[in-house]
């Protein structure tokens, strides 16, 4: 009876451990991949250090545990953990890419095309197209702001960790604050903030008739079944019903999207419908992938695809360092990896302060801000299209006006039109462990004003 009963608790236990290593093993390509990529880019990128970055914003669940190996010679990051490994690759203006189904040679091999140079040097040009500032008073009270600024840089006092803090009132900066080791042209992660930069190049192609956002998507696997609906629209307004879960503390549609799948949009199309088109609002990283492919189809060749951000957005505003990431399959991921300075988070919310017109030119149709900001019905006034709203009130120290870039880990870019005003906050700061108030902090930079 012992013998049987010791049998069976054996088995139990096997069976476990079993299912354990399965577990462990569908999570290893994450764990890595997570540390690969962010520690690329953080490092070939941002310039910022290996330890730095292993210390801050890697130090966390199974990732502060991997084995990360960076090589600047052939430019490239290795990470692993138990028997598990990811490689990240860094090419320039393309930025880091995980490696995933694709043969890194074939992968560096492929070149971002020759585009045409901004016509200014930022260091010799005006603000906003160039870095030199006007001193022109705004009559925002600058000593309050500076209070503020140090309180965000040196003491976080507000939680979180901030590596950047920017105000811009009437299109100044009027003051600007950065962390040891930052300066005001780091590049610096855009997480989820990307959404808002393909809402901007999808209205340039609207401008210039290329694409429809009312008309179906037209992607081929949707053709015979109920997908076939799904608009842009829809899917910049997180309301196209297809199956999707954006929980980044375990395994999940957009973990194993970014960090195990090589063509993102892709994965996300395949997912099926778990809501009618159009009904239902939820947040989906990968609606906005699927926009990003959809945009490549638009182009006879990638060559013109990867120039148009260049040209047609980032040069025309003041950023022409900006990097957008691709993913193996070589598609702009749109739903999270821009790195720009906390300078052209603040000129891309000029863009938007004024109507989509930038020192004079019209850069968006008119009417898209409009568009962008107007509230999706099922979100309760919290979400536009490729934006966050205000207009539940979730921020109450601010005006229902304003509407916000927002990226994991506390990067915001925060848009309020009734007071001419911007404010960039970039940095590592992980919601439920060492969230930032930024309730109070949009309070206490609105005390500053005139």
């Amino acid at each position: 009876m012992k013998r049987k009963i010791y049998i069976s608790l054996l088995s139990v236990l096997i069976v476990a451990l079993a299912a354990g290593a399965v577990y462990i093993n569908s999570l290893l390509p994450i764990i890595t991949g997570y540390t690969a990529k962010n520690l690329a880019s953080a490092v070939f990128i941002s310039e910022r250090t290996q330890e730095e970055v292993e210390a801050l914003d890697l130090n966390f669940s199974f990732i502060k545990y991997t084995n990360n190996t960076v090589d600047f010679a052939e430019k490239k990051v290795t990470s692993k953990f138990l028997w598990g490994k990811s490689v990240a690759v860094y090419r320039e203006k393309f930025g880091c890419t995980l490696v995933r189904d694709t043969d890194p040679e074939i992968l560096v091999s492929v070149k971002f095309p020759e585009t045409e140079k901004a016509a200014y040097d930022p260091e010799t040009t005006l603000w906003p197209l160039g870095n030199i500032i006007p001193d022109s008073l705004t009559g925002i009270d600058l000593e309050k702001l500076q209070v503020v600024k140090t309180n965000i840089i040196e003491k976080d006092t507000y939680g979180g960790h901030a590596f950047a803090f920017l105000v811009m009132h009437k299109g100044i900066p009027v003051i600007e604050g950065y962390k040891p080791g930052i300066v005001s042209s780091t590049r610096l992660l855009s997480w989820s903030m990307a959404k808002s930069f393909t809402n901007a190049l999808t209205g340039i192609m609207v401008k210039e008739a290329m694409l429809d956002i009312y008309a179906p998507a037209g992607l081929d696997e949707w053709g015979n079944d109920e997908r076939k609906t799904i608009t842009i629209n829809d899917l910049f307004q997180m309301q196209s019903g297809l199956k999707w879960n954006e929980d980044y503390g375990n395994r999940s549609d957009v973990t194993l999207m970014l960090h195990e799948e090589a063509d993102f949009g892709a994965f996300a199309a395949a997912q099926p419908l778990d809501w009618p088109v159009g009904e239902k609002w939820y947040y989906s990283s990968g609606s906005t992938n699927i926009i990003t492919g959809i945009i490549r189809g638009k182009f006879d060749n990638d060559e013109d695809y990867y120039r148009y951000p260049v040209e047609k957005l980032f040069n025309r505003i003041g950023i022409p360092e900006t990097v957008f990431e691709v993913d193996a399959a070589g598609t702009f991921v749109g739903s999270s990896y821009i790195y720009a300075s906390a300078r052209d988070y603040a000129r891309f919310a000029l863009l938007y302060l004024n109507d989509g017109v930038f020192k004079g030119e019209r850069i968006l149709p008119e009417g898209w801000v409009e568009y962008t900001t107007s509230v999706v019905p099922d979100s309760d006034g919290a979400y536009g299209s490729g934006f966050w709203l205000n207009a539940d009130g979730a921020m109450p120290s601010a005006p229902r006006s304003m509407y916000i870039c927002r990226g994991h880990n506390g990067q915001r870019l925060f848009i309020l039109p009734d007071e001419d005003l911007a404010v960039v906050v970039l940095g590592y700061s992980p919601k439920k462990t060492n969230d930032m108030d930024f309730n109070t902090l949009l309070r206490d930079v609105l005390q500053a004003m005139p």
